[in-house]
């Protein structure tokens, strides 16, 4: 490829690899281990770091919430707000993006922080915009239930659109310091925006200077075909689950060609697709590896319970060792879900976790020494067209030894072949550095 593509890292502020020999004790909850992560994907000169959140404690998985809290997963999870200045603030060029909820934030009080985000860090805020998609988390905010995805999505569009005139409602130049007239703003320069729409009444103006990027970098994982219209027309950089390089390139096309009816330039939109790389000293080494997770026990209950909060689906009552009986539907998480059931394949369950060895988040099969694997990323990134990968771990949870092999290992292994990035452009924003190739 004659142009680099783009690396990101999404994680929770959750329990580390609390079971394996290698976790830190499964208690982070001063965000030390999470910043000092943070500080080596800067070091491997990361595009940005993004902190993935959900609103509720899950009870679809057999029933109740037992299989979440024993195995710590989706809950304790603290919020991504804090974690996420004290992680700018030990940073100098890494973007920062927090998960906040259209269902849970008003927009004023998104645009506020959002924007207070960016002053603090400097130009390196982005805001990852979800709309919550568990019944479970509506009924901690006023709702019995979601209204269903499209009106979801209708909701979040007005949503966005309220944000981004929050953002304008300040002139780049409102703020003088002039010390002579004892004037600090020009109140001509800063104005209501009268916002009143079919979901949404906002007076404004926001009372937040504006920021360096005056409106932060804005990230949307859209699986749904209204999830991606959603993202083409309001994201800047879009996290991509697919099924293999072919599902990978198709995807891609199709929120572009949606960015085109938007009147948007593609080529804004980066589209990053979420892999899980094991890395071993031998490839034999790698898939030895990989085979001892996901054959685990504790692995494919693990799997089950996260689709289970994700889609609110109880999986515990399907037969492990039998194909899925029907198609599955969802008011919640459809991505997550398709990626797991492969209808019409005829695998069991069992062997339809084991068969996404990356588990929910894992795009395409890599595993090798890290320059097999960077090989690998650059053919498919030339066969999908760009512009980049989300790198992650099948079940989101971290330890130091996966950081060190994938920012001391992986990561030279692409700088060597020219793919990605070794160093910062000083002074650029986040999406500056987006834009940068």
């Amino acid at each position: 490829m004659t142009r680099k593509f783009h690396l990101a890292f999404i994680f929770n502020f959750t329990p580390d690899d609390w079971q394996g020999p290698f976790g830190t004790g499964g208690s982070p909850w001063d965000g030390r281990f999470h910043t000092e992560v943070a500080q080596a994907l800067e070091r491997a000169c990361f595009d940005y770091v993004i902190v993935e959140d959900k609103l509720m404690v899950p009870e679809s998985y057999g029933g109740s919430s037992e299989a979440a809290l024993k195995q710590a997963m989706v809950v304790p999870k603290h919020d991504p707000v804090p974690l996420a200045v004290a992680m700018g603030l030990a940073t100098r060029h890494l973007g920062i993006v927090a998960t906040l909820s259209t269902l849970a934030y008003p927009p004023f009080m998104t645009a506020r922080l959002a924007s207070t985000m960016d002053s603090m860090l400097g130009g390196r805020f982005g805001w990852n915009i979800v709309t919550s998609a568990e019944d479970l988390a509506a009924r901690n905010f006023g709702l019995e239930e979601l209204p269903p995805r499209e009106v979801r999505y209708e909701m979040a569009d007005e949503y966005v659109d309220v944000v981004k005139q929050l953002f304008a409602s300040w002139d780049p130049d409102a703020v003088v310091l002039d010390r002579d007239r004892g004037v600090y703003a020009d109140h001509t320069k800063v104005r209501p925006i009268h916002f009143k729409g079919k979901h949404f009444s906002v007076r404004g103006p926001l009372n937040t200077v504006p920021s360096p990027q005056h409106r932060p970098a804005f990230v949307q994982a859209g699986a749904s075909p209204r999830g991606r219209v959603f993202a083409a027309r309001n994201a800047d950089s879009i996290i991509a689950i697919a099924s293999g390089v072919e599902s990978m390139r198709q995807f891609r096309e199709d929120v572009r060609r949606h960015a085109v009816d938007f009147g948007r330039d593609p080529d804004e939109l980066k589209v990053l697709f979420c892999v899980t790389p094991v890395l071993g000293e031998t490839e034999q080494d790698a898939r030895d590896k990989q085979a001892r997770m996901v054959s685990s026990p504790e692995f494919i209950q693990d799997i089950l319970a996260q689709t289970s909060a994700l889609t609110e689906i109880d999986f515990a009552r399907f037969d492990l060792d039998e194909p899925l009986p029907y198609r599955l539907e969802t008011n919640g998480e459809q991505g997550s879900l398709d990626k797991l059931q492969q209808w019409g394949s005829g695998k069991t369950l069992r062997e339809l976790v084991i068969d996404g060895a990356g588990g929910l988040v894992s795009s395409v099969d890599l595993v090798g020494t890290p320059d097999q694997v960077a090989e690998r990323m650059g053919e498919v990134m030339e066969e999908v067209g760009g512009d980049g990968f989300m790198l992650t771990t099948p079940l989101l949870r971290l330890n130091r030894r996966y950081i060190a092999e994938v920012a001391d290992g992986l990561v030279p292994a692409l700088q060597r072949r020219g793919l990605t990035r070794t160093a910062y452009t000083p002074g650029r924003t986040l999406r500056e550095n987006l834009a940068e190739f």
